[in-house]
């Protein structure tokens, strides 16, 4: 006798794990919304660059008018990958007469070598 097994749904496949994962793991929904912007944020070549070159600054802080000239950008295209890195909290800004300074945020490097550890 031939026994016809029925496919299984989609609510049982969620149900049940298929390969030993009995707990929830990794990041939550928020850790990994978080995360995302974070990783966004220096998922750009440009936005890399920026970030090195505030670091290996001396006194870990440069200048908008020393970044720009440093990426070969025009000054808007700069200023606004530093607001995309400023509104993820890797840099700060600082007003200092006509010109903007930044430096990284202390730790939040961390953050992003986090996500993967």
């Amino acid at each position: 006798m031939t026994t016809v097994k029925s496919a299984p749904t989609m609510l049982a496949t969620i149900a049940e794990p298929c390969c030993g994962i009995t707990t929830p793991g990794g990041l939550t929904r928020e850790q990994a919304e978080t995360s995302a912007v974070l990783l966004k944020a220096v998922a750009d070549p440009v936005r890399l660059r920026l970030l090195s070159i505030i670091r290996d600054s001396e006194g870990g802080e440069a200048c908008v008018c020393d970044l720009t000239p440093a990426v070969g950008l025009a000054q808007p295209t700069v200023s606004h990958h530093l607001k995309v890195l400023a509104e993820a909290g890797l840099i700060e800004r600082e007003k200092r007469g006509t010109w903007a300074w930044y430096r990284l945020v202390p730790g939040r490097l961390d953050d992003v070598r986090a996500i993967f550890g």
